[in-house]
């Protein structure tokens, strides 16, 4: 009987991905991010190691939310001081200053609360217009509004 292989950190190898995030649902969206940047679509996953993929997420500000989230939704987070408790819709923050954040919020959410997670975190990069600094790279288009709509007609 043979035991499983682990891979080293060494040993991964990682794609650079582009999603355009134009009119799609944002947990639907995050949740695939989240799932590349695991690791957890390779046949090699290791849950110790950081073996997902870089996603570059561009058109952050046109992403969707459903039901009444633009104006109920709400994100808070404190400062550290006393009565700093601070908190904005996301509704607010989808048309403000910074629309990736409401993205980048979803997917760290979906992704492990340790070192492991913070650095899966840091292959996330997005943008809130249609264009990158990450040509160099050689990115590969990621349609993942082809394969959302194909696992909600899975069952029918």
């Amino acid at each position: 009987m043979r035991l499983t292989d682990s891979i080293k950190t060494e040993g991964v190898k990682r794609e650079w991905l582009v999603v355009d995030a134009t009119d799609m649902p944002l947990g639907r969206l995050s949740s695939e991010i989240a799932h590349r940047l695991r690791g957890k679509h390779r046949p090699d996953f290791t849950p110790h190691v950081d073996c997902g993929d870089n996603v570059i997420v561009i058109n952050a500000e046109k992403v969707r939310l459903t039901g009444r989230k633009m104006v109920t939704q709400e994100f808070f987070w404190h400062t550290g001081f006393p009565g700093g408790i601070k908190s904005v819709l996301a509704g607010a923050e989808l048309k403000g200053k910074y629309p990736e954040r409401v993205v980048q919020r979803a997917v760290k959410r979906m992704l492990p609360k340790t070192k492991l997670g913070t650095s899966m975190l840091t292959k996330l990069h997005v943008y809130a217009g249609d264009t990158h600094k990450h040509e160099s790279q050689k990115p590969v288009i990621w349609d993942v509004k082809n394969l959302i709509t194909k696992k909600n007609h899975k069952g029918n």
